[in-house]
C-alpha cells in the first residue's frame, strides 16, 4: 500500500493478507481526497470497516487532527495501529476493535471523540462466496442513531452500484460519484426547515 499525498506521501506499508480485506483502489482514493481535502485539516475522522487503514492513513497524511479506525478483524486493527505508530502519527490515531453493524453508542467512549467531522464507510461488497452483503444502509443507520456525525459534517459511503443505499432518517445525499462498479455517496444532515 502506498500513501499518495500529504506529509507521508510515498511511504508504503503492508496490508493484511486476508482475502476478505479489499483495499480501496488508488483511483477512488485519489478522487475522494481531491473532494474532501479542504475539510481535512484538524478534523476528527472516522474510518469504519477500516480494513487496511488506507483511507484513515491518507487522512492523517493530509492533516486530520484525529483519526479513529474501526474494524471487526483484530489482525487489521493491530496492523493499522502498528503502521500509524511506525509512521510517527500514532498520537493522532486510535484503532478500535468493533462491529460497525451493531449499536455504536460505545464508540465515543472507546475512541475518545464524541462526534466526527468526516465519517467514511467502506464495507465489504461480497462475502468469500461472492454473495452480496449490503451492509452500507444498516451501518449508516447505526452511525445516525449513535449521533456520531458533527453538525455540518459529512458521511461518505463507498458501495457497489447494485446496492440500494438510502439516506438514513434525517440525512440527505448531496453528491454521488461513480467509478466502475463503485459509488461514492456523500451525505449530510438535512437542514432544519
Amino acid at each position: 500500500m502506498r500513501i499518495i499525498s500529504g506529509s507521508l506521501r510515498g511511504r508504503t506499508y503492508k496490508a493484511p493478507q486476508d482475502p476478505g480485506v479489499r483495499p480501496i483502489s488508488g483511483r477512488i482514493k485519489k478522487s475522494l481526497f481531491d473532494i474532501i481535502r479542504g475539510l481535512l485539516p484538524d478534523c476528527r475522522f472516522l474510518d469504519l470497516f477500516a480494513g487496511t487503514g488506507a483511507v484513515g492513513i491518507e487522512a492523517l497524511s493530509l492533516g486530520a487532527g484525529h483519526v479513529v479506525f474501526v474494524d471487526l478483524d483484530k489482525d487489521c486493527v493491530a496492523n493499522i495501529q502498528a503502521t500509524v505508530t511506525c509512521m510517527g502519527v500514532g498520537a493522532r490515531a486510535r484503532s478500535v476493535f468493533g462491529n460497525a453493524l451493531s449499536d455504536l453508542s460505545w464508540l465515543p467512549f472507546r475512541a475518545g471523540v464524541q462526534q466526527f467531522d468526516l465519517i467514511f464507510l467502506g464495507p465489504p461488497y461480497k462475502d468469500l462466496e461472492k454473495r452480496p452483503l449490503a451492509y452500507s444502509g444498516k451501518a449508516m443507520a447505526r452511525v445516525a442513531a449513535a449521533n456520531l456525525l458533527a453538525p455540518k459534517g459529512w458521511m461518505i459511503c463507498m458501495h457497489q452500484v447494485k446496492e440500494d443505499v438510502p439516506a438514513p432518517e434525517g440525512f440527505e445525499r448531496v453528491r454521488r460519484e461513480k467509478y466502475g462498479d463503485t459509488f461514492l455517496d456523500f451525505f449530510r444532515e438535512k437542514a432544519a426547515s
